[in-house]
């Protein structure tokens, strides 16, 4: 189980976790923001490492997962891990390697999915690194859909799902089952479309994703 460096009482056991900053009381939801993607697209750059503000989108993204009361705050990394971990300030956080990132989302969504078992968390609150426009409001609305272990809830912007998402820890072993490639949690949400609890965060949050050199104009 991935522990904070300054926790006393469990050793840190997997090679590919290493966490910064103090540790923190863990509610209900946990955050998981993927950030692992080379941005192959965008020249090969990585995408937690974009500045936004003046930081790295990294810091945007686990700010609102903190700020939107998720704990503890899980990011997988794979593309550029090694600056992130030198240019990047995430207090509070773990940060998972994920060796296998060239294949695919599904891969960081299985990796961080696995860091989170044993933290006692009941949910998951997934986040994508490149979608500057979430904040912690659309954050805190979504976690607040959390009813029971089985809880499945998503946004929703203009009647398009998208994120964040969170499953429940019951759902965590099938919806890392079916994460494969760059699909990520995609057929489990198809398969149990009817379980989904829609949250409307059109008015709070914009859901545009910086994937083309194009989009490199949303960041400021």
């Amino acid at each position: 189980m991935p522990r904070d460096h300054t926790s006393q009482d469990t050793p840190q056991d997997s090679p590919h976790v290493t966490p910064q900053g103090a540790p923190q009381d863990t509610p209900q939801v946990a955050g998981l923001l993927l950030a692992a993607g080379g941005g192959r697209r965008l020249g090969g750059r990585p995408k937690a490492l974009l500045v936004h503000r003046g930081r790295p989108l990294v810091e945007h993204a686990a700010r609102a997962l903190r700020e939107g009361g998720c704990a503890p705050v899980h990011i997988v990394l794979g593309a550029g891990a090694e600056a992130v971990r030198a240019d990047a300030e995430l207090p509070g956080c773990v940060l998972v390697d994920n060796p296998d990132w060239a294949e695919g989302m599904g891969s960081s969504l299985r990796a961080g999915l696995a860091s989170l078992a044993g933290t006692g968390a009941r949910a998951a609150l997934v986040m994508l690194v490149d979608q500057p426009g979430i904040g912690a409001a659309a954050v805190a609305r979504v976690a607040a859909a959390y009813r029971s272990p089985s809880s499945l809830a998503a946004a929703v912007y203009g009647g398009r799902r998208g994120h964040p998402v969170l499953f429940g820890a019951e759902r965590w072993a099938g919806v890392a089952a079916s994460a494969v490639g760059d699909r990520g949690a995609r057929d489990y949400l198809k398969e149990h479309q009817s379980a989904i609890t829609l949250v409307d965060c059109s008015d709070i949050a914009r859901v545009d994703d910086i994937d083309t050199p194009e989009d490199l104009k949303r960041l400021e």
